[in-house]
């Protein structure tokens, strides 16, 4: 259930260390290239690029390739400087990048979309490339013969993929809100199950392999927290965004939550609180609180001589309540809730000041963010955005470190 919208939450701008330029078109994905001071980027003007940190402090390209069709998104493993690039075209092209990043040789491509590729997960462990397209179709390949494994329809194009490599369970979300559970073999795999909760579709999701659970942005603005591993069925949600949440990435050793949002804002959750589930919100032909009749209820109406009201509900406790009865406003932060939201007023007189103490803090990036990737070894932050622009940030993200 997505919260009313609020006004935007008060931040700060975190300390901008790089800023790369240069791409023609939208940057849909980029990381940074551990132990060094480099960025890989692959862009929409069908470029794929190396940046490396010059002697002045700029980064310029020590690579430049272009490729037969927009590039759509990437992969990068560090330990062996595998690339895989997927593409507008449905093509997955993989590459290796020499020790010094000056160079790239094309291993193999493979066609495996029918339409463009919305993500790439390489497994080492595996030696798999897992993908997701537009054609609404889940596969998996061999990386090192590119054989097709394998694949599964999802019920819509699918822009989230997360895989647990101890079970070999894979995690795909898709445009209908869905999240899909499949159990992956060699050359065949089976549904464990599918869950909903987002009101809009999936649009990224993050895996915490430790905790054993998933992350799921949505374009409803929210971020839904499944516990997986724990069997309990419980769901929580996160609101802190006021637009698409674009993009997620995890800070393991911290538990830290980092989401980025098509409004700029970037917001990063302290996820080692206990947090509380929020209730579903019940059903009634009258306020729970003081009886009067909500404006369907026309019997009540007609014995009570009364105007029947417009029903509300309580972010915290789920009763269907009038606005009378619901006149406060509170954040609710251990329950996901940021922002003020509308509560009843009993429990707004029982939520202390510790319970509105806040759990995550909140940073603008000054630009529509596509994409964010963490490094956790130095705590920088990466964020590639429809401007075209890469930024990297730090030092202004403590609780990350």
């Amino acid at each position: 259930m997505a919260a009313e919208p609020q006004p935007k939450a008060l931040t700060r701008k975190p300390l901008l260390l790089h800023k790369v330029e240069g791409s023609q078109e939208v940057v849909n994905m980029a990381a940074i290239v551990p132990k060094e001071d480099g960025v890989i980027s692959v862009s929409e003007d069908r470029t794929v690029r190396v940046w490396l940190k010059r002697d002045s402090g700029q980064y310029w390209p020590s690579i430049y390739h272009a490729m037969p069709s927009p590039c759509s998104c990437m992969s990068f493993n560090p330990e062996t400087r595998r690339l895989s690039i997927g593409l507008d075209n449905g093509t997955i092209s993989e590459f290796i990048l020499s020790e010094d990043y000056n160079k790239m040789t094309l291993v193999k491509s493979y066609q495996a979309h029918q339409s463009r590729v919305m993500m790439i997960l390489f497994v080492l462990e595996m030696e798999w490339v897992l993908s997701t397209g537009q054609d609404k179709h889940f596969t998996w390949h061999c990386s090192e013969s590119g054989q097709r494994l394998g694949g599964y329809r999802t019920s819509a194009g699918a822009c989230g993929l997360q895989f647990d490599v101890e079970t070999r369970h894979v995690f795909v979300g898709d445009h209908s809100g869905q999240v899909t559970i499949l159990k992956l073999e060699q050359e065949s795999c089976s549904l464990v199950t599918t869950f909903k909760g987002h009101t809009g579709g999936v649009t990224a999701l993050c895996w915490d392999p430790v905790q054993r659970v998933l992350f799921s942005g949505s374009s409803d603005h929210s971020i839904i927290m499944w516990d997986i591993g724990g069997r309990k069925g419980t769901a929580i949600e996160l609101q802190g965004h006021n637009d698409k949440v674009q993009s997620l990435s995890y800070a393991q050793h911290t538990r830290q939550l980092i989401s980025c949002g098509a409004d700029g804002g970037i917001v990063v959750w302290n996820m080692d609180v206990e947090r509380q589930e929020t209730p579903e919100w019940l059903d009634s032909d009258s306020c729970q609180k003081c009886d009067q009749p909500f404006f369907w209820n026309f019997k009540q109406m007609w014995d009570s001589k009364k105007i029947g009201l417009r029903q509300h509900h309580c972010r915290k406790c789920g009763k269907a309540v009038c606005g009378k009865c619901s006149s406060k406003r509170s954040s609710i932060p251990l329950m996901g809730f940021e922002f003020e939201v509308r509560v009843c007023d009993s429990c707004h007189e029982s939520i202390t000041d510790e319970e509105r103490a806040p759990t995550a803090t909140f940073h603008d990036s000054k630009h529509n963010i596509v994409h964010v990737h963490f490094d956790a070894t130095r705590g920088w932050l990466l964020t590639s955005g429809t401007d075209k622009v890469i930024k990297v940030g730090g030092k202004r993200f403590p609780q990350l470190l």
